[in-house]
């Protein structure tokens, strides 16, 4: 397995690791996008296992240690599964998430507390803003053929 890197418009990265032995028989591609700016944001971490292949490719763009915030669009482990490590190799990196999400769970979970961003709030990455929009949550299907 390795992790491809592709600048998918002007400063934003997307860190690809395909893996063929998950969803047979053509695989899973997992994904992470790097927004490069005077702060750095990596959005979705990985799974753990995952960490040395994505961070050896994040490093190709930038040296991990300038990573400044991290994020995710919910709480599952191929979203955030390597968020600790991630913190841990990124000294100054803090994980940034809505305001309900961190009460609920990555308050609990993250090794340094996060920033927890209101509902249409701006971060502002110098060079780059991102906004978070929280959704309705709609529980997944999880396979099943049948209506909820």
């Amino acid at each position: 397995m390795e992790t491809r890197v592709a600048e998918i418009a002007d400063g934003i990265f997307r860190l690809s690791t395909h893996v063929p032995d998950v969803a047979p028989p053509a695989g899973f591609t997992f994904n992470q996008f790097l927004i490069a700016g005077d702060e750095p944001l990596l959005f979705h971490c990985g799974q753990r296992a995952m960490f040395p292949l994505v961070s050896d490719a994040f490093a190709k763009i930038l040296p991990l240690e300038q990573l400044r915030w991290i994020s995710f669009g919910h709480v599952e482990a191929d979203e955030c599964g390597a968020m600790n490590l991630w913190l841990e190799a990124a000294p100054q990196a803090q994980v940034v998430y809505s305001e309900l999400g961190c009460q609920v769970s990555v308050s609990d979970l993250a090794v340094r507390p996060p920033r927890a961003l209101a509902q249409d709030e701006v971060l502002d990455l110098g060079g780059k803003r991102v906004r978070i929009i929280a959704t309705p949550h709609v529980p997944p299907r999880m396979g099943s053929p049948g209506p909820l």
